[in-house]
């Protein structure tokens, strides 16, 4: 029996005459946390929105969860269980912490949005938010407003209103971008918890030590095409992703 959540076969989408995603192949494991790496212009960004079901591909097939879903809107694949942090946030700043948890657990559980009712005792609705905030480590800041959070806090709340939705799949499109150091390797804390946890990530991000110190497998992506996909070990030292990073030999090494 397979292990595979996500299955990408001959995935192509072009822009005019620029191919953004060449006949891409690409599965992602039940549980890891799955890096794609690549240079600038590399298609990332343009694969996840495929993912997502933002963009149509021009051929090729997703399967997800054991169903085709190449067909799927954006929210038929939400509700299948993919679901995207870190792309435009949704987070209400004028609510607590709590308050934007309880909403996500609300919209999960398909009730109504109560918002003229005081939620707050609710504990249908209080205790799973607080237990997701306890999964990214914002379990004191609760009735904290969020527009008082630091950068890489809420970006830990998207986390927990993702997580919210009970995603088979989250994907993550450059969560450090923006953050301090500090608050990168405190988002890297909660992210291994959720890798503790058995949770399948995929992850694209340029920071190389994160995806060194996160990744259970990473997939190398050069000219929409996916180059090579193994271990950390096993990326540093493939001949060909050390010539797709123009040579660089210590680049790689030096990052764990």
């Amino acid at each position: 029996m397979t292990n595979d959540l996500l299955t990408v076969t001959g995935l192509r989408k072009s822009f005019g005459g620029v191919l953004a995603t060449d006949e891409l192949n690409l599965c992602v494991r039940k549980g890891e946390i799955h890096a794609i790496i690549g240079p600038n212009g590399a298609g990332k960004t343009t694969l996840i929105r495929q993912l997502t079901g933002e963009i149509k591909q021009d051929h090729g097939h997703i399967t997800f969860a054991g169903g085709n879903i190449d067909k799927c809107s954006i929210p038929a694949r939400c509700h299948k269980g993919l679901a995207r942090t870190f792309q435009i946030t949704s987070l209400f700043q004028d609510f607590t912490v709590l308050q934007n948890v309880v909403l996500a657990v609300q919209a999960q559980a398909g009730h109504s949005f109560r918002f003229w009712k005081n939620v707050n005792n609710d504990k249908s609705l209080t205790d799973p938010a607080r237990q997701y905030l306890t999964r990214v480590g914002l379990e004191t800041k609760e009735h904290v407003l969020v527009s008082a959070l630091s950068h890489g806090e809420q970006r830990q709340l998207e986390i927990a209103v993702a997580l919210a939705s009970k995603p088979k799949m989250l994907l993550m499109d450059e969560p450090m971008a923006g953050m301090s150091v500090e608050d990168s390797w405190k988002l890297v804390d909660t992210l291994k918890v959720l890798k503790d946890q058995q949770n399948t990530i995929l992850l694209i991000e340029h920071d190389m030590d994160v995806v060194f110190a996160l990744a259970d497998r990473i997939s190398v992506l050069v000219y929409g095409r996916i180059i090579a996909t193994g271990t950390a070990a096993e990326i540093k030292h493939d001949p060909e992703v050390r010539m797709a990073y123009l040579g660089d030999e210590g680049g790689l090494d030096a990052c764990g």
